[in-house]
Order: C-alpha cells, then structure tokens, then sequence
C-alpha cells in the first residue's frame, strides 16, 4: 500500500497524539520557558515526519524521520524532568512518554522500510 499522505502515516498520528496529550497536559502550567520547549519538542516530531514525505525523496523522508526520532527522545526527557518537577500525573506522564516510545518505534520502522 502506497501511503499518499502524511496524515495517513501512523508514525504523524501518534505524534499528533503526543503533541495533543501535551498541550492539554501543559494547559495550566505556569513554567512557561519549560511547556513551550516541550510543546514545541513534541510539534517538532509530527511536523518533521510532515515535511520529510513532502520532501518525495526517500533519502531525505528518511533524514526528516531521524531529526523526528530526535525531538521524540528530546519530549521524553522533558517529561522526566516535568515528572520529577510535578508538572505531570503519573498517569498523564506514562501515556505520553509510551505515546512518544510508539511513533519513535514507528519511525524506525519507516526508516528500515526507506
């Protein structure tokens, strides 16, 4: 099957999951240098993925998909660090940190695939 758009890529869905599941977390969070790194670290995954298949060229839809594994691992440290400042619920932190496992697991898949 030929995927012909990004949306339908389930590595973008799961990134715009997390990036979701971010700002909702984040939406009272008065530490605004910390949520707008992390909302944009989360952005940053859904939206390279977004930009590297728009790019048509397998080499650089697999360069896009490494700087997005990249801010995956960029979000999850974030929420170690909002977890340990109590920015986060056990509960909100664990499904955002598998949300961002998920689409970097995807993501390397894609990659093999490429």
């Amino acid at each position: 099957m030929k995927i012909e758009r990004f949306e339908d890529i389930l590595a973008w869905q799961k990134a715009k999951e997390l990036s979701l599941g971010v700002y909702k977390s984040l939406n009272d969070c008065r530490d605004f240098p910390f949520k707008n790194q992390l909302q944009r670290a989360a952005v940053s995954v859904m939206n390279n993925i977004a930009e590297g298949f728009e790019r048509k060229s397998n080499k650089e839809f697999a360069n896009f998909l490494f700087i997005a594994k990249g801010s995956c691992g960029e979000t999850r440290s974030m929420l170690a660090l909002g977890k340990e400042l109590g920015y986060f619920s056990s509960e909100d932190f664990g499904k955002l940190s598998r949300l961002s496992e998920e689409a970097s697991r995807m993501m390397s898949g894609l990659i093999k695939k490429l």
